[in-house]
């Protein structure tokens, strides 16, 4: 009886647990954070595609702005970085619109921000010739 209470191994699962926790935990809240990220280049590249729709028809700038920003509605508008190159008062028609809009990410998780920088700004550019 004493030896089999000397020799059992309850104990092992307990220590196992306690070495694969947190690198399990690490590795779903890395998987979580990279998702944020992802969800976010997104909807910035979606919204800069329906700006640029906007810019071919002959948007003005404020039109464009808000397309950008009503497109992009899941992501804090206030954040959002929208560059329009050339300016409304120079374009031509058959001439080409870029716009580039930014986007930069908090991570909330902190050891991962200590991996990478935070925050994490995606960008996406388009180009498109005006009608």
């Amino acid at each position: 009886m004493i030896r089999r209470i000397h020799n059992g191994e309850n104990g092992q699962a307990l220590v196992e647990m306690a070495l694969i926790l947190p690198l399990f935990l690490l590795l779903l809240f890395g998987v979580i954070e990279m998702g944020r990220i992802g969800y976010a280049y997104v909807s910035v590249s979606n919204a800069a595609r329906e700006g640029g729709r906007v810019a071919t028809i002959g948007g003005t700038d404020l039109e464009i702005k808000n397309t950008i920003q009503n497109a992009a509605t899941a992501l804090d508008s206030i954040s959002l970085t929208i560059i329009i190159t050339p300016l409304e008062a120079n374009r031509q028609s058959g001439q080409e619109v870029t716009i580039n809009v930014t986007y930069p990410v908090q991570l909330v998780i902190p050891i991962i921000s200590n991996v990478i920088p935070n925050p994490v700004v995606v960008s996406s550019s388009i180009v498109m010739r005006l009608e």
